[in-house]
């Protein structure tokens, strides 16, 4: 292994753990406006009620729908994290990771979901995205790369 590569002993590759390749997939903190082609991937509740945190921001700015609260919807992307514990969200996630594998076209900007209003921490959360780890169009937040790569 060579110094570009962080080590991960819960990686299945650790070549995906690269820190040039994460860096360039950190999602940025503040999120205020989108390019072409990204999408903003915030939590959610399933009634789709935006009113808080990223979900409002979505709304506000990105194009969610009052009333859906899982999918694709603009330039927005809602996973459901208010129904219950961390493994209610997790057939969400690999929803989501499964459409990002399905449409490269776009850049997935993830944020802290779950770590906002539903009280979740990244050390719960940052486990259900360790298969998006493989897909170069999704974005992660820095806390879940730290999570993910230790």
């Amino acid at each position: 292994m060579n110094n570009d590569t962080v080590h991960n002993s819960n990686s299945h590759a650790d070549d995906f753990f690269n820190e040039k390749a994460m860096a360039s997939r950190i999602t940025p903190e503040r999120i205020e406006s989108l390019r072409s082609g990204q999408i903003f991937v915030f939590g959610s509740n399933l009634q789709g009620h935006h009113a808080g945190g990223a979900a409002a921001l979505a709304q506000a700015r990105f194009g969610a729908i009052w009333g859906q609260g899982v999918g694709l919807q603009g330039q927005s992307y809602a996973i459901p994290t208010m129904q219950g514990g961390v493994e209610t969200i997790r057939p969400y996630v690999d929803e989501f990771i499964q459409f990002a594998a399905t449409h490269p076209e776009y850049t997935f900007l993830v944020t802290r979901i779950g770590c906002g209003i539903a009280g979740f921490r990244d050390e719960e959360i940052a486990p259900l995205f360790a298969k998006a780890v493989a897909l170069p169009n999704i974005c992660l937040p820095l806390s879940v790369w730290t999570v993910l790569t230790r």
